[in-house]
């Protein structure tokens, strides 16, 4: 079940308000929880068995590390975190990883392996990170063991954010988990944001996601340079709309039930270097990352050589979490370098420039970038680069200028929508201050945003978010 589906919009969001609100409070958790389990086991009723033993492992583990703290058993403490993140990386290893490394084996013995083709259980890697993160945060005690089974399953299974994040600490939701205040006000700032997020999957990013799965279905004698820009620079769009919108129904869903999440993104194609793209692209995983294995390992503290090695390390295990294929290595390598340059030459050449160069410098070579991310085929995608830097094919045809023709009002209004400039304009300029006539217009906008979003829904096919295989 997705949230830009009909099931989800009419019938499951309805019930689940309803239900939960007529519920006495200390029962919403109850309800939330079996909720959640209701809408994971809706798609892939099979996992669900996983999602609960992963909740159990880190649960257990939680018990067990409050039991050895309260007897000051040091050993007993990194036994129990030891098992709990083996374990845990164990079911996602063999899930995600199984082929990946079977045909890594295989490469190297000169034979070919037989896969497992193992399909992916939806939203693993952020429920995987989600439960180690609670298991440490117990050992380093930041944050209380919680006791109650259904309490924390909640945490784990909450499905506003179960399927592709944000990733969010225990810490981050400990107090709201058991004791949480739901407003009028907080419900309708949910219900703003969910509509925007669903407008931002529906009506930019599936449209602008058609563009870029036609040009990459070209045949090379079609494809030309132009071409070629074009279709990365969709799919630069469309994983920016489609995850910030994910990003944003998630959160204002948690808002409708109570929850304040944090923000996932902040504009990040505004940026003015790589390392301030990472700072406002899927900041959930980029903290993870930054609390549990970079500074673990010493971040920049133990000399410049050190942080190289750690920012090599972070990078390539992000390209891995992003899944089991050549691309995703690839393009966690290729970010680890980019920040590598940045450090060194940051202070000598970069912070010298024009900010106007520095965010077409970024902004460059974060679409190389998603163009490396979206080709899982690296024969295909090193064709595709040769095309767009003009090694190969032509440099336009009519096929291109007709694409460009038809989509061109679509991505100008994706291009602009992606920056802040537009919010910023029409709160300095046109409607400066939060009086009625804001109020008004901004209801209005978000209802049309509603009816012109189920409209296409009532016609379209099944379109998953793309994080989802994540």
């Amino acid at each position: 079940m997705v949230f830009s589906s009909l099931l989800f919009l009419f019938r499951f969001l309805p019930i689940m308000l309803v239900v939960y609100y007529c519920t006495p409070r200390r029962f919403r958790n109850a309800v939330l929880f079996g909720g959640s389990l209701v809408f994971y086991a809706w798609g892939e009723p099979v996992y669900i068995v996983l999602i609960l033993f992963s909740t159990l492992v880190a649960y257990c583990a939680g018990l067990r590390l409050s039991y050895y703290q309260k007897r000051e058993n040091k050993r007993g403490q990194i036994c129990s975190l030891t098992i709990a993140c083996v374990v845990s990386l164990l079911l996602l290893g063999f899930f995600k990883y199984a082929d990946f490394f079977l045909r890594m084996a295989g490469y190297m013995a000169g034979v070919e392996m037989p896969q497992l083709n193992l399909p992916l259980p939806i939203g693993i890697s952020f429920y995987t990170f989600q439960t180690m993160s609670y298991v440490i945060d117990v050992y380093r005690k930041e944050v209380k063991v919680q006791k109650n089974f259904v309490t924390f399953g909640t945490y784990v299974a909450l499905f506003p954010q179960l399927i592709a994040g944000p990733i969010i600490r225990y810490q981050t939701v400990e107090e709201q988990m058991v004791k949480r205040k739901e407003t009028i006000d907080l419900f309708s700032k949910g219900i703003v944001r969910f509509m925007i997020g669903l407008g931002k999957k529906v009506l930019i990013a599936n449209p602008i996601g058609d563009l870029f799965r036609e040009i990459a279905g070209m045949g090379a004698a079609d494809l030309t340079t132009v071409s070629a820009w074009l279709g990365v620079i969709a799919f630069t769009l469309q994983i920016y709309f489609d995850f910030s919108g994910y990003s944003d129904m998630a959160i204002g869903l948690g808002s409708m039930f109570g929850f304040s999440f944090p923000e996932n993104f902040k504009h990040p194609y505004e940026s003015r270097s790589i390392t301030e793209f990472w700072r406002r692209w899927h900041i959930s995983l980029g903290t993870w990352f930054k609390e549990y294995v970079y500074i673990p390992l010493g971040g920049n503290r133990k000399g410049f050589g050190r942080q190289i090695l750690n920012i090599s390390i972070v990078w390539l295990l992000t390209g891995l979490w992003h899944g089991a294929y050549g691309n995703f290595v690839v393009w966690g390598i290729y970010y680890g370098i980019l920040l590598m340059i940045e450090k060194l030459l940051w202070k000598p050449v970069f912070s010298r420039l024009p900010s106007f160069f520095m965010h077409l410098y970024t902004m460059f070579f974060v679409i190389l970038g998603w163009g490396i991310f979206s080709w899982q085929d690296m024969a295909d995608g090193t064709n595709y680069f040769k095309t767009l830097f003009g090694i190969s094919g032509n440099f336009v045809n009519r096929e291109a200028m007709y694409l460009l023709s038809s989509y061109l009002i679509l991505l100008v209004i994706a291009i602009i929508g992606s920056v802040s400039l537009l919010r910023t304009c029409i709160n300095r300029f046109f409607l400066p201050e939060k009086t009625m006539r804001r109020e008004v217009c901004g209801t209005l906008f978000v209802v049309v945003v509603f009816i012109l979003s189920v409209a296409l829904l009532v016609n379209s096919s099944y379109n998953p978010f793309l994080y989802f295989r994540f």
